[in-house]
């Protein structure tokens, strides 16, 4: 193969792995202060009969997001509002969001 065509190659798959990162995180959107892809990991401590606790990486995001923000999704989420308080008193939030019943 030619320097030419390996230059070609090399440019090629450069771009390739450049599209599919950007495709990647484009399936990611920020809102009130956090990735709706991080959201993922607060998802088991708030679904199911009997949700484990929150891990330590769920509490980290659930205080750094802007709760009062999320309500008009957590309202529209179908989540159990006792979980979502039993999240916070479990990550060591203090302050609740004015949409949820406490």
């Amino acid at each position: 193969m030619g320097k030419n065509n390996t230059k070609i190659l090399i440019t090629a798959l450069v771009m390739i792995v450049t599209a599919s990162m950007m495709i990647e995180e484009a399936k990611s959107v920020r809102i009130c202060n956090v990735s709706t892809k991080d959201l993922k990991k607060c998802r088991p401590a708030v679904t199911g009969n009997n949700p484990p606790p929150p891990t330590p990486q769920c509490c980290q995001l659930a205080k750094a997001a802007n709760l009062e923000c999320l309500c008009p999704f957590l309202s529209r989420s179908g989540i159990d509002p006792s979980k979502i308080k039993a999240l916070g008193a479990n990550c060591g939030i203090t302050k609740n969001p004015s949409c949820l019943p406490w």
